[in-house]
């Protein structure tokens, strides 16, 4: 796979396009308006709300420029290529960690669609890229910077 491509999968590509459209369409208007009322009090060199709102309008238009990209370099993984049989991108698996004697599920995704808050990890990840490719029954070790442990793998599914 080319280095700039981005894997995502379907509902990673939703996202990230609603999230594009959300910024053009909302967000630009809301700062065009700041910026708008912001001028409207007169000298702009001593005027905080007019800068403010100019830095976040560049914000918003970085944001833009990297969802653009990330949208044009996406391989989207299709729900039908799934492989339910080993540990991929798209599957979740439910895993039983060895040292804390507790039951986890994560979702695994591509590395932007990554989100600790919602047990979506990377592929690219520690424990991510330990669990790629194992099956049910599977015992792996996952090398993380704070040392190593062991997780068994009880399920996969989407």
């Amino acid at each position: 796979m080319a280095s700039n491509q981005v894997i995502l999968t379907q509902a990673g590509l939703e996202e990230k396009q609603e999230k594009l459209e959300y910024l053009r369409i909302v967000r630009r208007g809301e700062i065009s308006q700041q910026i708008k009322e912001a001028r409207a009090f007169g000298d702009l060199s001593e005027n905080a709300e007019y800068d403010e709102a100019k830095n976040e309008q560049a914000r918003v238009e970085t944001e833009i420029a990297k969802l653009e990209k990330v949208l044009r370099d996406a391989v989207v993984i299709a729900e039908s290529e799934i492989d339910l049989s080993t540990v991929g991108i798209g599957t979740t698996v439910r895993i039983y960690d060895k040292e804390f004697k507790e039951e986890q599920e994560y979702h695994i995704v591509g590395s932007v669609e990554a989100d600790a808050d919602r047990a979506h990890i990377s592929n690219e990840s520690p424990v991510g890229s330990a669990l790629m490719g194992s099956k049910v029954g599977d015992t792996v070790e996952v090398l993380a910077p704070a040392g190593s442990f062991k997780i068994k793998i009880i399920d996969i599914h989407k």
